[in-house]
């Protein structure tokens, strides 16, 4: 067979670049109850995942991509000439995945190997949020904020710059310089930013910046106790009507130096198709917006390192 056939130059940097072998065990804790033939392998399973994320799939679109790509089978592993899992076994595995973890698990593993080759450079964290529209349209503006979906009960409304929007939140701590995340957390659109700030700090960063929302005594004195350079805007209160000038200054150099983040989720929704979710449960959504998090790292980690 000609080796051009199914090349795909992307798929193959990603498949160097990790150790896939120390991610195995970890999908391997999923138990397959499929009748009538042997299970898949689960780490295959588990890259089939990221190459639905990758590629922004549904699960018939993966189904047939299996069946129709070489480089896909390649990257997972499945053999050219076997057999490859339907919409319906991709959908149960993903959901097992889901409930046990590997995914927020596989996404750590892979940080730690990121991280070893040098690729993160931890001189400082930048914070940030967006939200994700639930997969159901909002429940009636009569029904007043803080009436869910029955169907979708992971989902709420919250606030964004004055306009209320029902789903999720991607809270992120993204590598300055590097501009690879760290840090991946969710929750339902009511979670304020800065309840999520002590679980996106990784206390090894020179720094953290984050905008006004992130901005309380606690977390404060928690970078502080951690010797971590406190970068977080400052914001008007009871106290200081107007910020003098040179909290305004410190502001804007912040906002600079915090933006990068925003390409994170601009790439999320624009190429990645995740403005909007496209699962029923909270648990589901996560796994879903956690595989995002992980595959924009794998791609950009090979950018990175001259791919």
């Amino acid at each position: 067979m000609d080796p051009r056939l199914g090349a795909n130059a992307k798929l193959a940097k990603i498949d160097g670049l990790i150790a896939w072998d120390r991610l195995a065990p970890l999908a391997g804790k999923l138990r397959q109850a499929e009748t009538g033939r042997p299970p898949y392998a689960p780490l295959a399973m588990l890259k089939a995942l990221y190459l639905q994320a990758l590629y922004d799939l549904s699960d018939p679109g993966l189904e047939e991509a299996l069946l129709d790509r070489l480089s896909f089978r390649r990257f997972c592993g499945f053999a050219l000439d076997g057999g490859t899992p339907d919409e319906t076994t991709l959908c149960r595995f993903r959901l097992a995945a889901a409930q046990a973890g590997v995914l927020e698990a596989c996404f750590a593993e892979i940080g730690a190997q990121l991280s070893a080759k040098g690729l993160i450079l931890k001189k400082g964290t930048l914070l940030d949020a967006t939200i994700v529209q639930a997969t159901h349209a909002a429940p009636s503006r009569e029904a007043g904020l803080g009436k869910g979906h029955p169907r979708e009960p992971g989902a709420d409304w919250g606030k964004k710059n004055g306009k209320a929007h029902f789903g999720y939140k991607l809270h992120v701590g993204v590598d300055e310089g590097s501009g690879l995340i760290r840090t991946a957390l969710v929750t339902s659109a009511r979670i304020q930013d800065v309840e999520m700030a002590p679980g996106l700090v990784s206390g090894d960063e020179a720094a953290v910046y984050a905008d006004r929302g992130y901005e309380s005594k606690a977390q404060r004195a928690a970078l502080k106790a951690l010797g971590i350079k406190d970068r977080i805007m400052h914001r008007r209160h009871k106290h200081i009507a107007v910020l003098p000038r040179w909290l305004q200054r410190r502001n804007a150099l912040i906002a600079r130096r915090r933006a990068p983040v925003e390409a994170v989720f601009s790439a999320m929704k624009r190429l990645y198709g995740k403005a909007r979710t496209r699962c029923h449960s909270f648990v589901a959504n996560t796994a879903d917006l956690i595989a995002f998090a992980t595959v924009y790292n794998l791609r950009r980690a090979t950018i990175i390192a001259g791919g």
